[in-house]
């Protein structure tokens, strides 16, 4: 453990560093500190923090910048959350305060406000699809044997996709398999409509339409998209502006984001039954993979929609975030969003 003279001076190198991306000497430091303390013995505990670890010296300058090692001890003994500003209270709930049609759109407007606030990137993740149950399903016809499926969940979600037909299929038999469809499996959870599309609904549907296969395509198909994963990603463009030029770890980055599996694995999904689901998590350096964001932080929450299930907001950005105000700010973004969907699930449970 650290003295706290070492603590106070670690805290405050990384307060300045954050600020300005400046390596810091101890002359500066010893105007910011707030007690009184020479700079011959600022430089020693600076030294001392540097054999720990803690501290890197640059090369340019006789300053000291904060290590992944530094930034760790930081963030595990010395964080303390700040505030939010009232300026970014405003903008928030203005921000919020608007009428949304689909749950998506809440969770997509939070990453949205993430990223804006902080100029960094933002990813968030709708609540869990397990309790999600199916409300209806329909097929339009569009002509030269074009049809968009419609399916509309319990979560006021509407997923809808364009295929096409097979000549082999009537406009009868889709019709009647449709019948099929919401009279067997509306309000069934997704992950049972899921199981029995594969077991006893083609069973059904034989019995009534001549050729039921190609109709199972097209609602498994739209039905695995309701069912899936929804993330969001806000300021992807922010990335440009601590990457450092450095155009392999972009394709990276910009890879991740298109396939929600990557996600998944990014954000390393809490186990929601541990009391640990709650506390906000960062990790950086060689705790984040692939290799690529070794000099990125990744935070991330999860937020609670009571029977609706959890979801998670994360921001991506360099290992010289201002912590304090950033974990700060995504406490507050978590518990809005939280409310919001609340909020916007009530409209269903009534």
């Amino acid at each position: 453990m650290l003295t706290q003279r070492q603590a106070l001076i670690l805290k405050n190198i990384i307060r300045i560093y954050t600020q300005t991306e400046q390596p810091v000497g101890s002359k500066h430091l010893m105007n910011e500190l707030p007690i009184q303390v020479s700079s011959a013995t600022i430089r020693n505990d600076m030294a001392k923090l540097e054999e720990m670890g803690l501290l890197d010296k640059t090369h340019s300058s006789s300053g000291r910048i904060p290590s992944i090692s530094g930034y760790r001890y930081y963030l595990d003994h010395l964080l303390e959350p700040s505030d939010v500003s009232s300026n970014d209270l405003a903008i928030i709930q203005q921000t919020f305060n608007q009428q949304y049609q689909m749950i998506d759109d809440i969770v997509e407007q939070s990453a949205t406000i993430l990223s804006t606030l902080t100029s960094y990137t933002a990813i968030t993740l709708g609540p869990d699809v397990q309790d999600i149950k199916l409300d209806g399903f329909r097929l339009v016809a569009l002509g030269n044997h074009q049809v968009m499926a419609i399916l509309v969940t319990s979560a006021g979600t509407v997923q809808n996709q364009i295929f096409q037909v097979p000549e082999s299929i009537s406009g009868e038999d889709l019709e009647k398999a449709v019948r099929i469809i919401n009279d067997q499996l509306v309000g069934q959870p997704l992950a049972v409509v899921a199981k029995r599309i594969q077991t006893d609904v083609p069973q059904m549907l034989m019995k009534y339409v001549s050729s039921p296969t190609g109709f199972l395509d097209i609602f498994g198909d739209v039905l695995k998209k309701a069912g899936s994963d929804h993330f969001y990603v806000g300021g992807r463009l922010n990335l440009l502006d601590f990457a450092n030029n450095d155009v392999s770890s972009l394709k990276t980055l910009y890879s991740l984001f298109e396939k929600n599996d990557d996600l998944a694995n990014l954000l390393r999904l809490p186990d929601f039954g541990t009391g640990d689901s709650d506390k906000i998590m960062v990790r950086l350096g060689d705790e984040l993979t692939p290799h690529t964001l070794r000099n990125y932080s990744l935070i991330t929450a999860t937020y609670d929609v009571h029977n609706h299930g959890r979801g998670v907001i994360a921001l991506l950005g360099p290992t010289s975030m201002p912590y304090s105000r950033i974990i700060g700010l995504l406490d507050l973004i978590r518990e809005e969003l939280a409310r919001r969907l609340t909020d916007y699930y009530s409209n269903f449970d009534d």
